[in-house]
């Protein structure tokens, strides 16, 4: 082959994106490495009181480094904060921890998980002290948390309102019908009534029964965990509730923290060896004696269930991907070394076809030998609870959401809406069920019995593989289902969670899975495995990621999740997601 060398070449430019880029990365590569140090870890002295704050954002996946969170993962990740707590248990240096708590979007499931978390320490002989720097319209999870403690102390000029459990519900029915757009709807379930947040005006009967129950299991857990905790009686709670205390001095009177003071004054007269969580996640487990007696694999499944790949939504919303979380679970069954498989779950549910391929990889590693355990966050529910069901064993919080089994289908109708707009349409078809992908008209009464059918189709499977790993008869399944949602104290008295309790409880479990005894330590190995340094950046220079969010004080709290719900719906399938308003604050 001969080259033309009459024409010279043009010569080479970098873009200024490109150089932007590079610029980027010299100058985090150069912080880096001045942040890097050879020390093995930070020196711990005995008596030390470890302060952790509990704030801001939490995520259920794996530490996204420090590229992730340039393109907007923000949230810390959940396992972080139970680490360093589970390294403090077993450390005896460590004579006090102190949780700097303020407002964080903690669900209840991982609220009541880091109250378990408070009363393991204590029976360590830790002395635990919840530190409240609350400024918010209602501080109840935060109070709830605090009241495992051994005592709770609040800053000066803080606020924590004990209001009571409320939750909002939002009907856009009406606001679609002055815009002219209708919706086809098909679902199976009374109580299926994630629609009625679209389509409806006001709440359904079905939907008030629910959602009272909801409200009534998380109450009843709510003012028996304060009782517990705050040494007083349930009925003495609920007249607190009534008081709606604010104020340190309103708190203290009614017996829910036991002082007032600047936390530095606390530890000076404590005279407390203050380390910081920052510092002292860095322990070597090893120097604690740990040593693992089997390796099991710790797979994330959080946010909306979708078929294909990723982790994160171009939003920067996290997604439970069927192809990335299904290869990680063919990876950890195939792997020397590794006993079993905790699936760690906090989705709402979403697409059936992903939520079957994440099914089906379950079966196929339990069918070498590989035990699947699963563990709930705030929420495994409709999709969600699909995966759960494959599981060896489920477990879950008292507070979490889970259940909806059921489906529905959304079909918008323009027609009425195009016509105020001016907009002229015309639909050429072949075929009879053609109409099936138009917007401007609504379906015949043919193509309503073939939406109706395809819905019908995928509830029939889902009771089966419900049916299948609970070990229910279809009918039994069919009776618990219907939509409906439930806590997970709920569930676990109907059969559908085998175990109340947290992530240290879904290991407890997969030792007994695998014989091993109660004291032998697990080492929890993440898959997919973190990304190298030279992928991240790589990603970097690859990724366009836009990411938006309004001010947090501009928008209710109501409309937020809607808007956020609406987002995450995928378009034009069946849907196995809840109501959008289970949210009880």
């Amino acid at each position: 082959m001969t080259t033309d060398q009459s024409t010279p070449a043009p010569p080479r430019r970098f873009g200024v994106r490109l150089l932007v880029r590079l610029g980027v990365f010299a100058v985090l590569l150069l912080l880096i490495l001045s942040l890097w140090s050879p020390d093995d870890g930070p020196e711990v002295q005995a008596g030390s009181t470890l302060v952790l704050p509990i704030s801001g954002s939490y995520v259920e996946s794996a530490d996204g480094g420090l590229f992730g969170r340039l393109l907007g993962d923000t949230g810390t990740p959940f396992l972080s904060v139970l680490s360093t707590l589970a390294l403090a248990e077993r450390d005896s240096r460590i004579e006090a921890v102190v949780l700097r708590v303020r407002s964080s979007d903690l669900g209840w499931g991982k609220i009541q998980e880091l109250r378990d978390v408070i009363t393991r320490l204590r029976a360590s002989g830790k002395r635990m002290v919840v530190y409240l720097e609350t400024e918010s319209f209602s501080a109840n999870k935060e109070l709830y948390l605090a009241s495992a403690a051994d005592q709770v102390l609040m800053a000066p000029g803080a606020l924590a309102p004990l209001n009571g459990l409320a939750a909002e519900y939002l009907f856009l029915g009406g606001l679609w019908e002055k815009l002219g757009v209708s919706f086809e709807v098909e679902r199976i379930g009374r109580f299926k009534s994630a629609p009625e947040s679209l389509t409806g005006r006001e709440m359904s009967e079905a939907s008030r029964e629910m959602a009272n129950s909801l409200l009534d299991s998380l109450y009843g857990q709510f003012v028996a965990g304060l009782a517990q905790g705050r040494g007083l009686t349930e009925e003495e709670v609920r007249t607190v509730i009534d008081a709606a205390p604010v104020t340190g001095e309103q708190l203290m009177a009614e017996g829910l923290i036991d002082g007032v003071t600047p936390l530095e004054d606390w530890l000076e007269t404590e005279e407390a060896t203050r380390i910081e969580a920052r510092e002292y996640r860095y322990v070597d487990p090893a120097e604690l004696g740990f040593a693992p007696a089997a390796r099991v694999a710790l797979i994330y499944g959080a946010g909306t269930v979708v078929t294909g790949d990723g982790t994160h939504s171009t939003s920067g919303e996290p997604v439970f991907a069927s192809d990335t979380v299904s290869r990680a679970i063919r990876e950890a069954a195939e792997a020397p070394g590794i006993a079993g498989i905790i699936l760690r779950l906090d989705s709402p549910g979403g697409s059936p076809l992903a939520s079957e391929i994440i099914w089906d990889a379950m079966q196929r590693a339990r069918a070498k030998g590989v035990p699947v355990v699963v563990s709930m966050s705030d929420m495994a529910a409709s999709g969600g609870y699909y995966v759960a069901a494959g599981a060896d064993a489920v477990v879950a919080p008292p507070g979490a959401y889970t259940g909806s089994i059921g489906v529905f289908v959304m079909r918008p109708v323009l027609r009425e809406l195009l016509e105020k707009l001016g907009v002229g349409t015309e639909a050429l078809v072949r075929g009879e069920q053609a109409e099936f992908v138009l917007a401007s008209a609504p379906l015949s009464e043919a193509g309503r019995e073939r939406l109706r059918g395809m819905v019908e189709d995928i509830y029939r499977q889902f009771l089966e593989r419900v049916s299948e790993g609970r070990d229910l008869a279809v009918d039994e399944v069919d009776a618990l289902a219907r939509g409906r949602v439930y806590t997970g104290a709920q569930a676990a008295d109907l059969g559908l969670v085998d175990e109340l309790g947290g992530l240290r409880t879904a290991v407890d479990r997969m030792k007994g899975v695998l014989s091993l005894g109660p004291d032998d330590d697990v080492e929890l190995v993440v898959y997919p495995a973190p990304q190298s340094l030279a992928d991240q950046v790589l990603e970097l220079l690859g990724t366009r990621r836009a990411h938006f969010e309004l001010p947090a004080s501009l928008v209710p709290d109501g409309l937020e999740n809607l808007a956020r719900w609406l987002l995450a719906l995928p378009e034009r399938q069946p849907l196995l997601v809840p109501p959008v308003w289970v949210d009880v604050r």
